[in-house]
């Protein structure tokens, strides 16, 4: 046996040993992860027969160490939920008008901006930082604040799911006021959500709608969705889907009650989870690898007990009726053509709803077209502060920070 087939095998055999430790949960696990798994999996493969694991190791820590991804960092800040669960958020705040500031001029023109603060929600197993293109295009520009969700990033564990209770949707729209209301606690706003950041902003409109009516000023939904998640087929066939929506969620539930054993079979079969993070995450074949990797690490920092708890709340999740608070202000709807998590028929969905809203379909796009095709979430995002006032009409966005892969919108 060569030494890439016996590699091959002794992964077998330890991914056998691990689904023996766990017993019967783990043989379920097998069988659904198994069927999501698979195109990834044959992928991963033939990778293995010509690319030594010590090679994709260093080539991952290089990756790691050069990257500038992620690294951009505001003005710490912590506000706290009606649970007591400490959030974590940074603020970037607009640099005074002097000739030592020339990015404003040239990506906005000479007119300072209103003063309106711009929130940045992210989605499910990520953080602030998958914003990273955004947030260096408007640094300086407009005032942001970037937030981690709930156990997610720098934020603390939540409180009341530390206790047993299940995460709701409502339940991360009220994070989003407390942190408003600590990081904006006046003036207007504008807000922007991808995946469940989206639904953490309809959940907002949901339950403060005085504060939609007297303050934003816009709403950015990037790859997100106002409800009937539970009918999406993640790219599977009807009896995959099928046998994934049964025992998902059980499974899930049952893993994160064993995360320390868990959190090392991720370690161990990292290869074969970065292909299905990166077929999950992106719809083009190219892909700047430190940017999926970026992605990637991400997601692998989200530990397998928040990743269970979370997961309910995407088929309870029902929020269209809360689209009507959107009505009256200037919206963009944005997803990825190939996006196979919440698929861009969702966001046609909400625009049918929002007949005044803008609907950008991105081609080629995956889950987090914010980072697959940047300069069109950038371009985009940027003519919605010129709409609702955060800047001024007229003034565009240039390439900054845009990754080697990204097309102009």
């Amino acid at each position: 046996m060569s030494e890439n087939g016996a590699e091959a095998a002794e992964a077998v055999a330890g991914a056998a040993a691990s689904a023996a430790g766990i017993g019967r949960i783990a043989g379920i696990a097998g069988a659904a992860i198994g069927v999501v798994a698979a195109g990834a999996a044959a992928g991963v493969a033939i990778e293995r027969l010509t690319v030594g694991r010590g090679m994709r190791r260093k080539a991952r820590l290089a990756l790691d160490s050069t990257g500038p991804y992620g690294s951009l960092r505001g003005t710490p800040g912590k506000a706290y939920a009606d649970d007591g669960t400490e959030l974590y958020y940074e603020v970037d705040d607009v640099e005074p008008e002097s000739g030592t500031a020339p990015r404003r001029r040239r990506l906005f023109g000479r007119k300072a901006p209103t003063p309106v603060t711009v929130v940045f929600s992210h989605g499910y197993c990520l953080n602030q930082d998958s914003w990273h293109f955004q947030r260096a295009a408007l640094r300086g520009v407009v005032r942001t604040v970037h937030w981690d969700q709930r156990s997610h990033g720098r934020s603390g564990r939540g409180f009341a799911q530390a206790e047993g209770t299940a995460v709701s949707i409502d339940q991360l729209g009220r994070d989003l006021k407390a942190v408003i209301d600590a990081a904006a606690p006046e003036g207007p706003v504008v807000l922007v959500g991808h995946s469940m950041g989206g639904m953490t902003v309809m959940a907002l409109a949901d339950q403060y709608p005085e504060l939609i009516r007297d303050r934003v000023a816009g709403v950015a939904l990037v790859g997100t969705s106002a409800g009937r998640l539970g009918e999406v087929n993640f790219g599977l066939p009807v009896a995959g889907v099928n046998a994934v929506r049964r025992v998902l969620p059980g499974v899930l539930k049952a893993l994160g009650q064993q995360a320390e054993l868990v959190e090392r079979g991720r370690r161990a079969t990292a290869d074969l989870f970065a292909g299905i993070i990166k077929r999950y995450s992106f719809g083009s074949r190219d892909v700047d690898p430190a940017v999926a990797r970026f992605a990637e690490r991400m997601i692998e920092g989200t530990p397998i007990d928040v990743v269970a708890e979370f997961y309910p709340a995407f088929t309870e999740h029902d929020k269209t009726t809360a689209l009507a608070r959107f009505a009256e202000l200037s919206v963009l709807v944005l997803a990825g053509t190939r996006d196979l998590v919440t698929p861009s028929e969702h966001s046609e969905a909400i625009a049918d709803l929002l007949p005044d809203a803008e609907l950008v379909l991105v081609p080629d796009a995956g889950h987090l077209v914010m980072l697959e095709h940047p300069e069109a979430v950038t371009d985009r995002l940027a003519d919605l502060l010129m709409r609702s006032g955060a800047v001024p009409a007229g003034a565009t966005v240039g390439g900054y920070g845009s990754s080697s892969t990204a097309q102009p919108g």
